[in-house]
């Protein structure tokens, strides 16, 4: 038996390393497994910054929203970070929107209303890839979680308590600040840019988005690339997972039940067996 148990927490710790190797090796030696950063909504008891969802909106809104859609986030969505509605109605008319068909039939533009979803910068993905040299680029409204890397024993037994929400974010600053020259042993495709920590490959079709001083901060927050890609990182957290404070609320009061719970049947039942003659 001692033995048996032996072999198995054997595996099981072999298994743990091996999941961490794969998700740091990736698909070549060259990959770099995403830097971990302190994000506001870690943790189980975590919330998301508003000033700091404010400016990942207005660095989607100024440099990703020209290739990038997000289809499913409409604008009053906008009100949950903080604005008025009056400030995401001005955002919203400052886009078109396809309507109709109107008495004639026909297909018309109109100003975006509070209820219209983000418009998509291409039309259709096939017009989206034509104009990116043949790669479409990604919808970004669940980027923060498809990118999320599941961790191995014995991590994902606490991340399902500790509420786990980090890897998406993390992948996606990392890649956005991760850009540099290819080493000499690495050959990429002629109008690719190098980024070891693409998780497709060691190169993608995306130049660099951001450089410092290309959006301005009405908060005095600093204006570099290392902030910017944070910003934009928890903005598209909460764009993936805008109820991710309230789900954190009720599983937490969900557990205090079940807690209490458990409390309470444990001395009722010792309460009723108390009685039993033995």
């Amino acid at each position: 038996m001692k033995k048996l148990v032996s072999t198995l927490l054997s595996l099981i710790v072999a298994a743990s390393f091996g999941t961490g190797a794969v998700l740091a090796a990736g698909d070549s030696e060259h990959s770099k497994a995403p830097e971990e950063q302190k994000w506001s909504f870690s943790g189980p008891f975590g919330l998301y910054d508003k000033g700091q969802l404010q400016r990942g909106l207005k660095v989607y809104v100024e440099v990703c929203a020209a290739c990038h859609g997000l289809d499913r986030i409409a604008f009053r969505n906008f009100t949950e970070l903080g604005y008025s509605e009056d400030q995401v109605k001005t955002l919203a008319s400052e886009y078109d929107v396809t309507d109709g068909p109107n008495e004639e039939g026909e297909m018309f533009e109109r100003p975006a209303i509070l209820a219209d979803y983000f418009p998509n910068p291409f039309p259709n993905v096939e017009a989206a890839a034509y104009a990116n040299n043949g790669a479409a680029p990604p919808d970004l409204s669940l980027i923060a979680k498809a990118r999320a890397a599941t961790r191995g024993f014995p991590q994902f037994v606490f991340d399902i308590f500790t509420m786990y929400t980090e890897g998406g974010p993390d992948y996606l600053y990392s890649l956005l600040t991760g850009y540099e020259e290819a080493p000499h042993d690495v050959e990429i495709t002629e109008g690719t840019y190098y980024n070891p920590y693409f998780l497709s490959g060691l190169s993608l079709a995306m130049a660099p988005p951001l450089s410092d001083e290309i959006v301005t901060y009405d908060d005095g927050a600093p204006e570099t690339v290392d902030q910017y890609a944070k910003d934009v990182s928890a903005f598209l957290m909460w764009a993936a997972e805008p109820k991710l404070e309230q789900r954190k609320s009720l599983g937490f009061k969900v557990l205090v039940f079940i807690l209490v719970f458990c409390c309470l049947l444990y001395l009722s039942k010792k309460s009723v067996w108390s009685r039993v003659d033995h």
